[in-house]
């Protein structure tokens, strides 16, 4: 398992690209030497091995000693640095008062903040939007194109996908890379937003 932190790119006035977004991706293993001696190794030679259950302990030694760490170093300069580190809904993940992280994440002039995707959704995730989408080709899979269906349905996680024939659209170079939306149902999916209600 992995944990992947990537930011929005940065660019300048003329279009140059100041910061390309990727922060780090972090695999969760221990390094240990060998136990024994084996064919494909010597005794005490170090090897990784995966870490087998991901607690909350695990994830919050990763967000402290890699992420926020790897967020300061890679950070533009003359960027603002109240950061929002968005993160899923699964339970491992830490809140947004835990004092370590609090004491970590305040230094340096830095105040990163965390925050839980607004719908329990992976399609609104953003890895799934933007790190993910780049190794699509490789995987085969079929990622959400439209989000129409979520609006329509208040946030709920009970919806259809359309088909599009993302396969033909690709082929023809015609694949959008942008979003569309009614406006008449984004501005259903805000009301309910700003009146407290889940989207």
């Amino acid at each position: 398992m992995f944990m992947s932190a990537i930011a929005r790119p940065r660019y300048s006035e003329d279009g140059t690209c100041t910061f390309d977004g990727k922060i780090g991706i972090f695999p969760f293993i221990i390094e240990e030497p060998a136990v024994r001696a084996s064919k494909n190794r010597a005794w005490g030679v170090i090897q990784m091995k995966p870490i087998e259950s991901i607690t909350k302990t695990v994830i919050k030694a990763c967000l402290l000693e890699k992420i926020i760490p790897s967020i300061m170093a890679e950070w533009p300069s003359g960027c603002d640095k109240h950061i929002v580190v968005q993160q899923d809904n699964a339970s491992p993940h830490i809140n947004d008062n835990d004092l370590d992280f609090v004491d970590v994440a305040q230094s340096d002039g830095f105040n990163i903040t965390l925050a839980n995707q607004p719908a329990n959704s992976p399609d609104l995730n953003i890895n799934d939007l933007g790190f993910f989408r780049i190794i699509q080709g490789l995987q085969h899979e079929k990622r959400l194109k439209r989000f129409v269906k979520i609006l329509k349905l208040g946030g709920n996680n009970n919806y259809k996908l359309p088909h599009i024939k993302k396969g033909k659209l690709a082929r023809r170079g015609q694949l959008p890379n942008v979003l569309t939306a009614p406006l008449d149902i984004v501005e259903k999916a805000l009301d309910k937003a700003i009146n407290g209600q889940s989207i």
